[in-house]
Order: structure tokens, then C-alpha cells, then sequence
């Protein structure tokens, strides 16, 4: 059995813990049944990726049968991996994805979607990126006070598009959870709803007049700029065809929206990572339409 997962990028500014958007480029991961638990893994950063029991993907299938009081049969599990690792575009949340997947595949447990994003949102502990992995497209999610996780997919706008600036240096999740305050003013508040509610009816209406100011934030990128050199730059970044940019997830990558045709803006970022003393990779990656799949190969 083999499934696909893509990368995903989350907030998208204002939109904290809540929207996300799914990332043409994935995880895949095969398995077939062994005496014992094998893995490898290939790809990016591959040498990052643990091929011991404590390995994410395989971690999660033993976490969600052990919650169902079920026992998994060992696997050879083989990971082909092209997302980069601690740089903001979900790799945890794949992976996650494709633990649930492959727990839900060998217990035969015929799990829908709604059902494998929540028991990854569970996991992972906020639905944005999970929710971009197992739907694709654009999301908003939200978890309700019984903790079930919801989340609806939206398409976006046809005459925009995106790209994902990725610096050569990684900002672990929990240091970049860490800058954040433990409160936020009603102002703060106020200021970040509003343009999150401009920012889906944008990107879903094609609506450009509202950007830049759909992107901005008061909840989380003032307090992570000074983790990432060259991010306050990059978010006052002004050129024909850019509608702005934000940080990707909990960063250091940086999601670049752009009308069509405006690919060249995304290197305007690049270009400030690099005075600030880091190279950068542009990935023109296109947003999955849809999330993951299983196949039998």
C-alpha cells in the first residue's frame, strides 16, 4: 500500500491556528508486511528522518491503534520525502497524516476523512495543517468544545497563485510557540479577525483591492520576526502583481501570494534572506487540489 501526503503551509498571516492551504509537494510513504519493523527513507532531509520505532509516521499508527486497544502487525515501512523538515510547511502534520493512514489501512478500520483529520488534529493538537493535508486546497478549521475537529475546503481565487520562500536555517515549532504571549488586547483581536474574514473572501473572490491588508497580523509575526532575520522586510514588501506575503506556519519559510504571470516577486524575499545572511531556495509550489491519497500499488 502506498499513500500520498502534501506539505502544508498554515495562518497564512492572520488566520492563527485556523486556515491553512495544501502545498504540491509531499511525503509518500510504502509499506508491505515483514517479520519485523524495517525502515528507510530517501528523498529531502532524508537524513533528519528517524528509521528507529520512535520514527513520527510509524510512532502515530501505534499511538492511534494503542488508543483503539489493537496491536499493529510490523511493517517495512519506505518513506520518500520531499518536504523540508523544520522549515514551516507541515512535515509534522504529514507525517501524522500518514500515521493515522497507515494505522486506519492495516486495522481495516474504513475511517472517511472527517474521521482521519480528526484523530490527526487530536494528535497534533491545533487542525490547520492537518486539515490542509487530509483535504487539500485552502481550509479553515476549528476544534468545538466537545473537541471534534472541523473543516471546510475553499477554492482559490484562478488568477492567483503562490510560492514558498525557504531559508537555509530551521525554527523549531516549539521555540517559535514559545515568542508568543500568553494574552492578546482586544484591539489585537478585533484587528486579527477582521482580516481574517477579508483574507478567505478575498483569495476566494479574487477580491485584490483587499491586499495587502488582508495578511496583516498582530497575533504571532511581530513576536517571531526577531527568531527569523529579514521577515519584518519581507512582510513590507510592495511590487506589481504581489499581494503580500506571510510567515509559513511557525516559519522561517515565508508563503508568497502573487496574481499570475508575477512569479518574480517571490525571488524579492530570496533576495532578503540573502542580505540578512541566509540563502534561500524558492519552491514554486502550486496548491494541492486534493489531500491525501491511498493507493495499492
Amino acid at each position: 500500500m502506498r499513500v500520498r501526503v502534501p506539505a502544508s503551509s498554515a495562518n497564512l498571516g492572520p488566520g492563527f491556528d485556523a486556515l491553512g492551504l495544501a502545498l504540491a509537494v509531499y511525503l509518500e510513504c510504502r509499506w508491505t508486511p515483514a517479520d519485523a519493523l524495517t525502515i528507510e527513507a530517501r528523498g529531502r532531509d532524508a537524513d533528519l528522518i528517524s528509521l528507529s520505532a520512535d520514527n513520527l509516521i510509524w510512532a502515530t499508527a501505534l499511538q492511534v491503534a494503542a488508543d483503539l486497544g489493537e496491536t499493529l502487525p510490523p511493517i517495512h515501512l519506505s518513506i520518500d520525502n520531499d518536504i523540508p523538515l523544520g522549515k514551516g510547511l507541515g512535515s509534522s502534520a504529514a507525517a501524522l497524516t500518514a500515521g493515522v493512514i497507515i494505522a486506519e489501512q492495516l486495522l481495516g478500520l474504513n475511517w472517511k476523512p472527517p474521521r482521519i483529520l480528526d484523530e490527526a488534529a487530536r494528535i497534533e493538537g491545533h487542525p490547520d495543517n492537518v486539515a490542509a493535508c487530509v483535504l487539500g486546497s485552502i481550509v479553515a478549521s476549528a476544534i468545538d468544545s466537545g473537541g471534534v475537529a472541523h473543516a471546510v475546503r475553499l477554492e482559490l481565487a484562478p488568477q492567483y497563485d503562490c510560492a514558498v520562500v525557504v531559508p537555509d536555517f530551521a525554527l523549531a515549532t516549539s521555540k517559535a510557540r514559545a515568542a508568543l504571549p500568553s494574552t492578546y488586547s482586544k484591539a489585537d483581536a478585533i484587528f486579527n479577525v477582521q482580516r481574517s474574514a477579508l483574507l478567505i473572501a478575498a483569495l476566494v473572490t479574487g477580491t485584490t483591492s483587499a491586499f495587502p491588508t488582508a495578511l496583516e497580523d498582530r497575533f504571532h509575526q511581530p513576536y517571531r520576526a526577531p527568531l527569523v532575520p529579514g521577515l519584518e522586510e519581507i512582510l513590507r514588501l510592495r511590487a506589481p502583481g504581489l499581494l503580500g506575503c506571510c510567515l509559513s506556519g511557525a516559519g522561517p519559510s515565508v508563503l508568497v501570494f502573487y496574481e499570475k504571470g508575477a512569479d518574480s516577486v517571490a525571488d524579492l524575499a530570496r533576495q532578503i534572506f540573502q542580505l540578512h545572511g541566509h540563502q534561500a531556495e524558492v519552491l514554486r509550489a502550486t496548491i494541492a487540489l486534493r489531500g491525501y491519497e491511498v493507493f495499492e500499488d
